[in-house]
């Protein structure tokens, strides 16, 4: 068995069949290639056999990947990455068992997402409104729907990069995302993203560059079905031309470098220092609602987790501010 061969197959599985992103499949691709470098050195042979190695290689790759000086969680991430390969190669008859099923994970320190307090939010979207209004132009404009709409609806940045015009209706207050796993929800878009939107689509349609595919002024697009008539995301013609929804100045989609470059340099500006990522909107948002009194169930679903625990670490981010209001409030806290 090849090991290249046995990697690519996996890689096709995970892309194909379980529908990963992309990116993801990149990711397991790069946690892969640092398994093998290590084989290579650590068996001794010129190709890595996968029959040939047991628990204790797979606990000294997790010493070398410490060596490194990586972070827990990624020696974590690269961990998983090698169990889910030898569940294939298991299930698959190439290997007769998982070594890496019986190796311990490493322990993560619980981290808290960073995240804006409410007053946070409001001047930092204040100073964003601000900044556009000064500037006016097409990116500033776009930048700034940009940075509302991702806070507004709790977006993933390559959910917002992936929107089309179709996804948006901004009658109703509502945008179809794509999430994980080809998984399409519907999220409500607040009026102050939806304001935002409007401006961005209004100067566009007027000056902006020319796009692929008909122009759909932006209250006039009510979201499709997910029918065959529909376009995929893949870029499978089927009647519908996509019309990305972010586009640069010369008119295709903005790439995801692109729109985290954008994001960041807008927070940058806006926030004096406050180090925001673009994923910071994402974590207040889920913050946000849960301070106001939203169902976890709710907030899970609004997200787009495919699981309670991952919604969960956003009620210890509120416990946590709950614990600050009360020690400084509370007579007796001390």
């Amino acid at each position: 068995m090849s090991s290249r061969s046995a990697v690519r197959d996996f890689l096709r599985y995970i892309g194909k069949e379980r529908g990963l992103s992309a990116n993801t499949v990149e990711a397991y691709r790069r946690d892969l290639d640092d398994f093998s470098e290590f084989l290579l050195d650590y068996l001794g042979e010129e190709e890595p056999d996968w029959g040939g190695v047991d628990r204790l290689a797979i606990r000294s790759f997790l010493g070398w990947l410490e060596d490194r000086d990586l972070k827990r969680t990624t020696v974590v991430r690269k961990l998983s990455a090698v169990r889910s390969f030898y569940r294939f190669l298991h299930r698959t008859d190439r290997v007769d068992g998982n070594p890496a099923a019986r190796v311990r994970t490493p322990r993560l320190p619980r981290e808290l997402p960073g995240y804006l307090t409410g007053s946070q939010a409001e001047e930092l979207f204040d100073r964003v409104e601000e900044l556009a209004e000064e500037d006016g132009g097409l990116v500033a404009l776009r930048n700034r729907a940009l940075l509302e709409l991702i806070y507004s609806s709790g977006l993933r940045l390559t959910e917002a990069q992936q929107l089309d015009r179709q996804d948006l209706d901004l009658s109703a207050g509502q945008v179809r995302v794509l999430g994980k796993g080809d998984k399409e929800r519907v999220v409500p878009v607040g009026e102050k993203a939806a304001d935002s939107l409007r401006a961005y689509l209004d100067v566009r349609d007027r000056e902006g560059p020319e796009v692929s595919g008909p122009e759909v002024s932006g209250d006039a697009a009510p979201i499709p079905d997910a029918s065959p008539e529909r376009e995929d995301r893949e870029g499978r013609t089927t009647g519908v031309p996509r019309v990305p929804l972010f586009v640069s100045v010369r008119g295709g989609r903005l790439s995801r470098r692109q729109m985290q470059r954008a994001v960041s340099d807008l927070l940058e500006k806006a926030s004096e220092g406050v180090g925001l990522s673009t994923h910071s909107l994402r974590h207040s948002f889920a913050t946000h609602l849960l301070d106001r009194g939203a169902d976890l169930m709710a907030v899970k679903e609004l997200l787009g987790h495919a699981s309670l625990s991952t919604t969960r670490i956003y009620t210890h981010t509120s416990i946590e501010q709950l614990q600050r209001v009360y020690d400084q409030a509370h007579p007796r806290a001390d």
